[in-house]
This record gives structure tokens, C-alpha cells and sequence, in this order.
């Protein structure tokens, strides 16, 4: 066997074994949503979207309540972590000290990895315990406090991605440093800005154990947001966890339904994010 023959053999072997790999890598996600569909299909129909779940030992009903209070969660997590987050990733990137940065970028690295139920502790001892109350207020700063770190550090690198001579060349034409930021740094990594925000809404859109703490979860519709409020993951959790066969149907729905929607989150960040490399460089 000459080495071209060789060659041949090494890179038909490599290849074969980085399609396996590949393979393994989407065969766990393709056996969840399988499964999903398998035991919750059944379940989602038109009264699953627009219903109140039944009364307990009552077949029926659906997640009407907990769809429209995980969107009020996020939307209200949104106001407290994008704000936060952007206007952080961009102090990081264009202010600030060599130790500072440092610092703060250690810090929200260190942020990413807590425990999700440390943050619903934490809240709980901050929002809840004062206020003698479980809420949607609590739920979201849970949340929010969630999607800072992750939005600030994805922010900082996708403004640092903006080359100097963007912003060379508008002080050099007498423009405003804030202004230069806001209208130019900003708006030619908004792009990457986004993916950091919809990556961020993802991560969170499926967590439970802070709700636990601080949304609690409600059966019925929740018009004030200082009271506790339904999440499809808290639902899930309930009816998971209950001795009914047809709760546990809705809560096969509930996850099939979580799981489609970070789905379609995530494959907006890919078609957000697509040509943002070719744009900014």
C-alpha cells in the first residue's frame, strides 16, 4: 500500500468518524422531540392554547393561562435584563478601566454559571419575603437578573467586532463620542446585539426552579402583576408531578410546545445572524 493509498484510507476514516460524531451530537435532540411527539401530540389542539386548565380529576382544558403568563414573564424580564445588559457590554467594550473591565467581565462570567435556582433564592429573599407575596414582579427580576450577563458579555464582543476606523472616522468629522456609539458602533453590531437578546430569552424561556420561588404559578388568568402568575414550565412541573393521567398528557404538550417555541428561537438567531460576520467586517 503506496501513501496516497494511505492518505485516501486516513481521511475516509476521519470523515466517517465526523459524521458520527455529528450524528450523535442531533440524535439526542431528534429522540427528545420524538418522544415529545409521541406522548403529547395528542394534546395539542385549539382548547390546549385557548382553555384554563380543568379542575383537578377533570379531562380537558389547557395551558391558555400559563402560554400567556411565560410571554408576560419574558416580556418583563426583557425590560430589566436588555437595558442592563447592552448598555453593560457596551460600557465594557468602549469605557471603562483595564482593571474595571476585568473585573466586571469575571464577574458575569462567574454569573453564567450559577445555578438558576440560586437566583430564585436569591429573589425570593429580595422581592418576595419583603412583599409577603409571591409574583409576576418577582418571576421576571428572577429572570432578568438571569439574562444580564449573557446579553452584557455578547454584547462587549460583538461591539469590539466593529472596527476601529468606524469610529476614527466619525470623531475625525467632529461627531460626538455618544453619538458615534450610538449611531454607529451599535447600529452596525446590532445584529450580534439581537443574537445575544434572543440566545438569552431562550435560555431562560424553559426555567423552572427560580418560578418556583418567585412566580409561584396560578390556575387561573392573572390581570396584576403583584400577584402570583402561571408559566408553562411551572405547569409542566404540576402536572408532571400529579397522579393523572391526562395532566400528564398536557404537561408531554406543555414541553412539546416549550421546546418548539426555544426551537424557533434559536433558528431566529441563526437567520439573524447568518451574514452579521460579512456586515460588520
Amino acid at each position: 500500500m503506496n501513501n496516497h493509498q494511505w492518505r485516501k484510507i486516513k481521511s475516509a476514516l476521519a470523515s466517517a468518524i465526523s459524521f458520527a460524531s455529528a450524528v450523535l451530537v442531533i440524535a439526542p435532540l431528534a429522540l427528545i422531540f420524538f418522544h415529545l411527539i409521541r406522548n403529547g401530540a395528542s394534546a395539542v389542539n385549539w382548547a390546549f392554547f385557548t382553555e384554563l386548565p380543568k379542575p383537578v380529576g377533570v379531562a380537558g382544558g389547557g395551558m391558555a393561562n400559563a402560554i400567556v403568563g411565560s410571554f408576560e414573564l419574558l416580556g418583563l424580564a426583557s425590560l430589566i435584563g436588555i437595558p442592563i445588559g447592552v448598555l453593560g457590554g457596551v460600557y465594557l467594550a468602549e469605557y471603562g478601566t483595564t482593571r474595571a473591565n476585568w473585573a466586571l467581565r469575571f464577574i458575569a462570567d462567574v454569573l453564567n454559571g450559577v445555578p438558576s435556582i440560586t437566583w430564585g433564592v436569591v429573589v425570593y429573599g429580595l422581592a418576595v419575603l419583603p412583599f409577603k407575596g409571591f409574583s409576576a414582579f418577582a418571576g421576571a427580576l428572577a429572570l432578568g437578573l438571569m439574562m444580564i450577563p449573557l446579553i452584557m458579555r455578547t454584547t462587549e464582543e460583538v461591539v469590539l467586532l466593529v472596527p476601529n476606523g468606524y469610529r476614527e472616522a466619525a470623531l475625525a468629522l467632529g461627531i460626538a463620542r455618544w453619538k458615534t456609539i450610538v449611531h454607529i458602533v451599535m447600529k452596525t453590531a446590532s445584529k450580534g446585539i439581537i443574537t445575544g437578546i434572543l440566545l438569552a430569552l431562550a435560555r431562560v424561556a424553559g426555567e423552572t426552579a427560580p418560578l418556583l420561588f418567585t412566580a409561584f404559578g396560578n390556575r387561573f388568568w392573572n390581570h396584576d402583576p403583584t400577584q402570583p402568575i402561571a408559566a408553562v414550565p411551572l405547569q409542566i412541573f404540576s402536572y408532571a408531578i400529579s397522579p393523572y393521567e391526562d395532566w400528564h398528557r398536557q404537561a408531554w404538550a406543555g414541553a412539546l410546545v416549550l421546546l418548539t417555541t426555544i426551537f424557533l428561537i434559536n433558528v431566529a438567531v441563526r437567520v439573524v445572524t447568518r451574514d452579521r460576520t460579512a456586515r460588520v467586517v
